[in-house]
């Protein structure tokens, strides 16, 4: 065969098999810069909040990013006590540390101190949001498995998607027929060379169905992480609902047939309480057109007019525009991040606040504290503590407490044997002070006076009452028999 056929038959498949690795992930080697983690993690018990579970030890995926940095998933890396990482075909661990974390939006950046580590490796760089029918190849180490895996699916949807991780808040999600299995979480989703999403999460009882974080998401955090601190995702704190009864339409002097949400309700402690009201019609949000179902056209994908108020960053504003008393309106909406919906997330990282008084173990309402009394415990909580965990500051936020307190346990002592009451109940008052956060309870239990505490329980348990003095004499006893180092963490 003549050489010039050779080479011109070589100029023909080259650009060929090239296109088709751009097509299976562009870059012709970006496990290159695919990182295994692994997490020697030890979480806390939240009945016991002094005291930790045993160390376990999980592995997941990262990737490098700019700056010397791995991207990976919150979860991965969540109650670390030591976490190691290890190169594309490199038997050799490192040791890594968290520099940001944002566990509402299960993402992590990490950092190995070892300029060694970094040696031969490039960074990838995020994308777009990838479009609905198109091919995308995730790459990780699932299973635990020593070997980097590839796995090419389609994208099959975009929408607004729970994060299991947090548990109570939705955002931008991808769906792909590509399998997503643990170890494969953090790793990332290649399209056309780039960054198109981090693995994070599956469906049980589901194949070939998994999830990943897209790159608005991955975006915003790492524009928070900028200044040097993770604020998170913002709220408007209000409860939109769709418009679309042509009477009540009518009423408000709206289209039959027009576009516009409904606020239903503006949260008690919301930033935008002072310029949105309940029956605000809300017709735009940051430039997208809100539809009578309270969704908006989001890069071809109808999705819920959430997905255009998370663009914002903690302190930043959104304009809106609005429908009320029959008239358009302007309004520039600021958008904040608290801590007030902490107690309905699933809890990482930060040690629960506890005091133990008389063996009487006091820790706030939250539900990782309810997940502690057992499988069925949602029945076994009852209806008043979800009243107060979800409800109450709604319905009533003039006595709304702010960190409701519950009896998490008693350690059993002489001092407190005659208590009916056992454990897992709301505390309502202590010698006649309203208890809305732990530090009440530390202060009515440390006044001088009274011969006995009486406390008063929020559910069906009434009262108990413990003396003071008794209580006092054996706090030191308990503690050290129960291996207690200190009475409260505050």
């Amino acid at each position: 065969m003549p050489d010039h056929f050779l080479r011109v038959r070589s100029t023909i498949i080259l650009p060929l098999m090239w296109s088709a690795i751009a097509a299976l992930g562009g870059n012709p080697a970006p496990e290159k810069s695919v990182i295994q983690i692994y997490n020697f993690s030890q979480a806390v018990a939240w009945d016991a909040p002094w005291r930790f579970h045993g160390v376990g030890r999980s592995s997941g995926t990262g990737f490098l990013i700019k700056g010397k940095r791995i991207m990976t998933n919150a979860h991965v890396v969540s109650w670390a006590r030591q976490i190691t990482v290890r190169r594309y075909q490199d038997p050799r661990p490192y040791n890594a540390k968290v520099q940001f974390i944002g566990h509402d939006c299960d993402l992590a950046v990490l950092e190995v101190e070892d300029e060694a580590f970094y040696e031969g490796l490039e960074p990838l760089e995020v994308g777009e949001l990838p479009k609905v029918r198109s091919t995308v190849v995730t790459y990780g180490y699932p299973a635990g498995g020593e070997q980097i895996s590839y796995t090419r699916g389609v994208v099959s949807r975009v929408e607004l998607q729970n994060y299991v991780h947090i548990g109570n808040m939705s955002f931008l999600g991808v769906q792909t027929d590509a399998a997503i299995n643990p170890g494969n979480s953090g790793g990332p989703v290649i399209q056309e060379g780039l960054v198109v999403g981090v693995a994070f999460q599956g469906v049980p009882g589901l194949e070939n169905t998994g999830f990943f974080i897209p790159p608005p998401v991955i975006n915003h955090f790492l524009k928070d992480i900028g200044d040097g601190s993770y604020q998170g995702f913002p709220r408007a704190g209000v409860k939109v609902v769709p418009l679309q009864n042509p009477a009540y339409r009518k009423s408000l002097g709206l289209p039959v047939n027009g576009g516009g949400a409904r606020i239903d309700l503006v949260m008690p402690n919301s930033s935008a309480k002072e310029i949105l009201q309940e029956d605000d019609v809300i017709l735009s949000v940051a430039g997208y057109e809100v539809g009578s179902d309270a969704s908006i056209v989001y890069d071809g994908n109808r999705l819920n007019l959430t997905a255009a108020i998370q663009h914002a960053q903690h302190g930043e504003t959104v304009e809106m525009k609005i429908w009320r008393g029959g008239a358009e309106k302007t309004v520039q909406v600021p958008m904040r991040c608290t801590d007030e919906e902490r107690m309905l997330s699933n809890q990482y990282d930060v040690l629960p606040r506890y005091f133990v008084y008389g063996g009487l173990v006091f820790t706030p309402l939250s539900i990782d504290y309810l997940r502690t009394l057992g499988r069925n415990w949602a029945d076994s909580a009852g209806s008043e503590m979800f009243y107060e965990l979800y409800y109450r500051r709604n319905e009533k936020p003039e006595v709304n407490r702010p960190e409701p307190i519950v009896l998490a346990g008693v350690l059993a002592h002489p001092v407190n044997a005659n208590l009916k009451n056992q454990a897992h109940s709301l505390v309502g008052k202590i010698n006649g002070k309203t208890i809305t956060r732990l530090e009440d309870v530390v202060e009515a239990l440390s006044q001088p006076g009274p011969k006995e505490h009486l406390i008063e329980f929020l559910q069906s348990d009434g009262v108990e009452c413990i003396s003071k003095q008794e209580a006092d004499q054996a706090n030191a006893k308990i503690l050290k028999t129960y291996g207690i180092s200190k009475d409260r963490r505050l």
